[in-house]
C-alpha cells in the first residue's frame, strides 16, 4: 500500500518517475502543488485554497478546502468537461456555505476552465481530459480525442500532482448527462449508498467497452483509496443542484453543517 505524501515536491518526482516506469518516451514533470496567495475571503467553509496548477489557457485551477484536516478525506471534482458545467454548482454551494464538520474535504468545481470558457467538451487544445491519464491510455481521436501523449496536458498533471499530494480516501467525479452512479467500481458498496442518497439509479459507466485513460481508472489503479463517477442529467435543477444534492452529499460521507 501506498504511503500518504506530505510535500508537493515529493509528489510531483514521484508523478514524472511513475509517468517515465510507464514507458513514456517523453515524461512530463508535474507541477508542484503550490499554497495560493489567496485566502479563505468571506467564505467561512473555506480553511485553505490552493491554485494547483493552470489550463493552457493560463486560467488558474483551483482546489477548496473545507471540513476538518485531520480527518478522513475527500476530494470532489466537478467540470472536467466545459460543457457540463451545472454540477460544479453543488461544489460551490459546500465551498460558500456554512463551514463543514466530520470530513476533511477538498472540492475543485472547476477541472476544465478553458472548456468552461468555451463551452466545449474539450480544453483548450482540442483534448479530452479524462482520456489523458496514463493508465490504459490510449491514442483517441474525435470527441474523445486524448492527446499526443499520456498526461501532455497541464490541466491533468495538476490533478496528478494534486492528487498524489492530498491522497485522498475517496474520489467522486461529477459529470453530466448520463443519469446515474457507477457502480462497477473499486468500492461498490459506498457507490450503492451514494446512488441512493443522491436519488441516482446504479449504472455501469463502460464507456461503450473499455475505457482508456480516465482519472477514476487512474486513482483506483495507483491509489489505495476509491474513486468513481456520478452522472446527472442533461439540465438538473438549480435547487437539485445548489440546495438537495450537497445536503445529500454530506449525508452520505458522514459529514454536516454547523448551524447559523
Amino acid at each position: 500500500m501506498r504511503a500518504p505524501r506530505t510535500r508537493s515536491a515529493y509528489a510531483a518526482v514521484l508523478t514524472t518517475a511513475a509517468l517515465a516506469v510507464a514507458g513514456l518516451a517523453q515524461p512530463v514533470a508535474a507541477p508542484a502543488v503550490a499554497a495560493a496567495a489567496e485566502g479563505p475571503g468571506e467564505r467561512p467553509a473555506v480553511v485553505e485554497v490552493r491554485t494547483i496548477g493552470h489550463s493552457v489557457q493560463g486560467r488558474p485551477i483551483r482546489a477548496w478546502r473545507l471540513g476538518e484536516p485531520g480527518r478522513r478525506r475527500i476530494v470532489l471534482v466537478s467540470t472536467m468537461h466545459g460543457n457540463e458545467p451545472h454540477t460544479r454548482r453543488i461544489l460551490e454551494t459546500l465551498r460558500d456555505g456554512r463551514p463543514v464538520r466530520g470530513v476533511d474535504l477538498w472540492v475543485l468545481p472547476t477541472y476544465n476552465p478553458d472548456g468552461l470558457a468555451r463551452g466545449t467538451r474539450r480544453n483548450a487544445r482540442g483534448v479530452d481530459l479524462n482520456r489523458n491519464f496514463p493508465h490504459l491510455w490510449k491514442d483517441l481521436d474525435g470527441s474523445y480525442e486524448s492527446g499526443p501523449r499520456p498526461a501532455s496536458e497541464p490541466e491533468t498533471r495538476a490533478v496528478m500532482s494534486f492528487l498524489e499530494e492530498v491522497d485522498p480516501r475517496r474520489v467522486i467525479s461529477f459529470h453530466q448527462p448520463l443519469h446515474g452512479v457507477d457502480t462497477d467500481t473499486k468500492d461498490p458498496g459506498f457507490a450503492r449508498r451514494l446512488a441512493r442518497a443522491l436519488r441516482l439509479p446504479r449504472t455501469t459507466l463502460d464507456c461503450g467497452g473499455l475505457c482508456h485513460g480516465t482519472m477514476t481508472m487512474w486513482f483506483n489503479h495507483r491509489f489505495r483509496g476509491s474513486a468513481l463517477t456520478v452522472e446527472y442529467g442533461s439540465r438538473p435543477s438549480r435547487h437539485r443542484m445548489g440546495v438537495q444534492a450537497p445536503r445529500q452529499l454530506l449525508g452520505v460521507i458522514g459529514a454536516h453543517r454547523t448551524r447559523g
